[in-house]
């Protein structure tokens, strides 16, 4: 008994385990993002909201996300290739936009909403719904078809816990990083002052890779999603174009052929992203010019 079901943990671990890595991208893209929440927070408060977030992201998962995706592989599975189109042209879009505040666009945020926690927590929650369903879906879709359900879920909840655990732990330590630089720097030891200089001189550069590799994995990310998911639907076209080229670099080695399907895969993202990017722009603006213009009576105070 005992050995049956060391050999279904195993199973369900070797199975999360390889789901997990064809879900770097967008893994890499949720830790990369989520420390824009708690800037300008206070540091006392930078791991309370983490943590806040993080239990979101668990209810995210393991109530909404996982029993949707097994209902609807168990009654509609056609439905999962569309979600994951649409959930990959959202990081396209997303992708595209960051790309642009890279050139001078910049969208403002409210900068009220940004000081008042409650909001950027659920703000937070928010996005971690949107990627959270495209890790548990990719997850889902690199399951064996035959895993069985029970298996199917108990690999899920593993992927669900460890994703989790490493995104808000990887995002606890980049946010108090620089606390640790600056109690270095009061140490009495000259070169430990040192090292806690360094670091947090480096921590703007960090953070800003840390945005471009994020940004890259969700161009790349949400590109191939819609990639692939198209060519599960109705259009061929891309995916075809994608196997031609890929195939005429294979003779140079597996590493060529991925960097080749990762960066047309971005190209691809960042074209559908643009294009959404503009589109969204082009209604804003249209129904910024069809709402009547706000008219302001002169109130006359009478003199005293």
């Amino acid at each position: 008994m005992s050995v049956g079901l060391l050999a279904v943990v195993d199973d369900i671990l070797t199975a999360a385990l390889k789901a997990s890595a064809k879900t770097a991208g967008v893994v890499i893209d949720d830790a990369a993002v989520t420390p824009q929440y708690v800037q300008g927070l206070s540091p006392a408060r930078e791991l309370h909201v983490v943590w806040r977030i993080a239990l979101g992201s668990l209810f995210n998962k393991f109530v909404i996300i996982i029993p949707l995706a097994l209902l609807l592989s168990a009654f509609a599975p056609w439905v999962l290739p569309f979600l994951l189109i649409f959930g990959g042209t959202y990081l396209c879009f997303e992708g595209a936009e960051k790309v642009t505040e890279w050139f001078g666009t910049h969208h403002v945020a409210d900068e009220t909403e940004s000081r008042d926690e409650g909001k950027l927590i659920f703000g937070a929650i928010r996005t971690d719904l949107i990627l959270s369903t495209e890790i548990m879906l990719i997850a889902l879709a690199s399951l064996d078809p035959d895993f069985g359900i029970w298996m199917t879920l108990g690999a899920l909840v593993v992927i669900g816990l460890g994703m989790t655990a490493l995104v808000y732990g990887a995002v606890a330590l980049l946010v108090k990083i620089d606390d640790i630089g600056l109690a270095l720097m009061e140490n009495p030891a000259r070169q430990v002052r040192r090292t806690g200089a360094r670091i947090v001189a480096s921590m703007p550069t960090v953070f800003r890779v840390i945005g471009i590799i994020g940004t890259v994995a969700m161009l790349w990310v949400g590109g191939h999603l819609v990639i692939a998911n198209l060519a599960e639907t109705f259009w061929h076209g891309p995916y075809d174009l994608l196997h031609v080229v890929t195939h005429s670099v294979e003779s140079a080695g597996p590493a060529v052929v991925w960097l080749t399907d990762t960066g047309l895969s971005a190209v691809f993202g960042l074209t559908l992203g643009l294009i959404i990017a503009g589109i969204t722009f082009a209604l804003s603006g249209l129904l910024k010019r069809s709402k009547p213009p706000v008219t302001t009576k002169e109130v006359s105070t009478p003199n005293i």
